[in-house]
């Protein structure tokens, strides 16, 4: 199910109208570190601006300019090729003396400094966005979708962008799963994106299932609800209890992402998940196949929108918001635009 087929929380709100993304500065990333180098250790980190790269692009530029393996390049987290995005990444530090000889263009490295540790995927809290909006016809619409964002939460979908350009991620990654070949090879890459696809597309069939409901921010007797503070799981008994912890943002229900490791909910919600497998003709076992790829997780079914601003200028918008790390803002542009 493409994102213009979702169901979206405020889908009875009328679309804001405006063109995104007409030119890369429309759409700006800033990454949320969940920590900052100390200024001595064994690595180097470098604070990188760049404009129409992804992130996979520069890890190759930059490890052939530093003569380093890719596999010891540190990313935090993947970033969109067209935008103006700032993110940290790190090298070996015995490759500092080549620093200066990296060039690629669109690209700048804003400051540089070493720590003890190598970068490693998940280390960031999440991101900062500031997105314009061309021509909106409607702010008032735009106001309101973002105030009941704020209030319940943005429904956590993977972006599509995570199942290609053709949308075949996720099947090559149910392939995988069920042990079956692949029209060609995948390299280690791109095996664990198929797979990570196969995992999202489930899940955000489960939300979908959740938000047609109306219970996408409810706790159900079954559910694995996540703590907001820890990250910390517990399988929820009592709903009558929870649900003032649910209302406060304290948890939130966390859907499926499939593997052995997976913390197991229980009754209704229990069964709502093997028929999602049982769909797809795959089970649980199967994960096994992935390896450390899919070992399985919780997601919770919706985030905090915070930082919210909003600026009319003109007959434009100027947005900004912070996500958690793994969330899409493209997410928040479907509530917004309502896809047409």
């Amino acid at each position: 199910m493409v994102a213009a087929e979702r169901p979206r929380l405020t889908q009875d709100v009328p679309g804001c109208g405006g063109g995104f993304k007409l030119v890369p500065e429309d759409f700006e990333v800033e990454e949320l570190p969940a920590y900052l180098p100390s200024g001595e250790g064994e690595h180097l980190y470098l604070w990188l601006e760049k404009r129409g790269r992804d992130t996979r692009e520069v890890v190759k530029a930059l490890a052939a300019a530093l003569a380093v393996d890719e596999g010891e390049v540190g990313v935090a987290g993947m970033k969109d090729r067209q935008a103006i995005t700032r993110q940290l990444l790190s090298v070996p530090a015995r490759a500092e003396a080549r620093l200066p000889g990296f060039a690629l263009e669109g690209v700048s490295v804003l400051w540089s400094k070493r720590h003890g540790n190598k970068l490693r995927t998940g280390h960031l809290r999440g991101n900062r966005f500031r997105l314009r909006l061309r021509d909106v016809r409607d702010v008032g619409a735009a106001r309101e979708t973002l105030a009941r964002l704020e209030a319940r939460g943005l429904p956590n979908y993977f972006g599509d962008q995570r199942f290609g350009r053709e949308g075949d991620n996720a099947d090559f990654g149910r392939l995988l799963v069920l042990g079956q070949r692949l029209p060609r090879r995948p390299d280690k890459f791109q095996r664990k994106l198929y797979l990570s696809a196969f995992q999202s597309r489930l899940f955000n069939r489960a939300l979908v299932e959740r938000l047609r409901a109306g219970t996408f921010d409810t706790a159900l007797a079954g559910d694995v609800l996540r703590r907001e503070d820890s990250g910390g799981l517990f399988v929820c008994e009592a709903p009558e209890v929870d649900a003032p912890r649910v209302a406060a943002f304290e948890v939130s229900p966390a859907g499926p992402l499939f593997g052995p490791k997976m913390t197991a909910a229980a009754h209704a919600v229990a069964e709502a998940e093997a028929r999602l497998l049982a769909d797809e003709g795959v089970t649980l076992e199967d994960f096994r196949r992935g390896g450390d790829e899919t070992q399985g997780g919780r997601r919770p079914y919706r985030v905090r929108l915070g930082g919210v601003s909003l600026e009319v200028e003109g007959a434009d918008l100027r947005l900004a918001f912070e996500l958690p790390k793994g969330s899409y803002a493209t997410e928040v542009l479907h509530e917004l635009l309502k896809d047409g």
